[in-house]
């Protein structure tokens, strides 16, 4: 499915938050909804669930830390930390209270949010990507499809630069379904985002913080517990599927789960309309 524009009802806005600078659409007017992306998208991914949440929500979609839009520096890709500037948004548009929307990276960001900040996550919709350090991670990651998660470095920079394209397609084709459901123009939008100077080695940089991560993840779970407020873990049927829910179990109290039929990893581009529906049940059921 090609990449769709954002209706008229949004603005776009560069917010200075946490010593950096992210580009961000928002929109709408009633309760606040988060929209976080992972890799191999920006916040260029969420337009269709955006599309259909803004005529009842304020809906805020910024791009990543070294992502997307939005700036480049040096430092600061812990998802502890990326957490931090994602409230500063919320803070810059006066909003205290949010649910929160999450697929892949954005599920790792999501949750350091919600565990630092549980009284501002009203509900939180997390869409096929395990956490750092909890779970069955250990596991996970001896996976042959993750050996992405350790490549990285200055010669493999070199060996993407300029072929930003072939390493995407790679990610389109293999975590998808059905890789004809990713089309020309959304992989050539995204290629075009992470062939921008230092885009590809912060997006790298997202990867290496993984380490970390997996520290601050126990860290946190141990000294404020499981997440009490609503958590919808959701699988896509040809990815994770129901295992979702049960690494969500590791982290949360309140979990159920919810499947993307006839998806890969890729869910708004591979089938968009599921995931709308998914959130807007998930959403009507705890009145925001």
């Amino acid at each position: 499915m090609a990449i769709e524009p954002y209706p008229a009802a949004f603005q776009t806005k560069t917010i200075e938050t946490n010593g950096t600078s992210l580009f961000v659409r928002f929109g709408g007017q009633g309760p606040a909804v988060v929209l976080l992306h992972g890799f191999g998208d920006s916040g260029d991914m969420w337009a269709p669930l955006a599309a259909v949440l803004v005529k009842d929500h304020m809906v805020i979609v910024p791009d990543l830390r070294g992502m997307g839009l939005s700036a480049h520096p040096q430092t600061g890709y812990t998802k502890k930390n990326q957490a931090l500037d994602i409230a500063g948004v919320m803070d810059a548009l006066k909003v205290e209270r949010a649910a929160l929307i999450t697929h892949d990276i954005g599920n790792m960001v999501g949750y350091a949010l919600a565990v630092q900040f549980p009284k501002r996550i009203t509900g939180w919709a997390v869409i096929d990507a395990p956490l750092p350090g909890v779970g069955h991670w250990d596991d996970i990651v001896r996976s042959p499809l993750l050996w992405h998660f350790n490549f990285r470095g200055p010669d493999v920079e070199r060996l993407v630069q300029g072929r930003e394209r072939i390493y995407l397609d790679r990610f389109y084709n293999e975590l998808s379904g059905d890789p004809k459901r990713i089309d020309e123009q959304t992989r050539q939008h995204y290629a075009n985002l992470y062939a921008k100077p230092q885009a590809m080695h912060d997006a790298f940089e997202q990867f290496a913080a993984f380490t970390q991560d997996a520290v601050d993840n126990k860290a946190m779970l141990a000294s404020n517990g499981k997440l009490s407020m609503p958590v919808f873990a959701i699988g896509a049927e040809k990815s994770f599927g129901s295992g979702m829910a049960d690494e969500l179990r590791f982290v949360a109290s309140d979990v159920t789960s919810g499947i993307v039929p006839d998806s890969g990893h890729w869910i708004m581009e591979e089938n968009p309309r599921a995931v709308v529906q998914l959130i807007i049940g998930f959403l009507a059921q705890f009145g925001r």
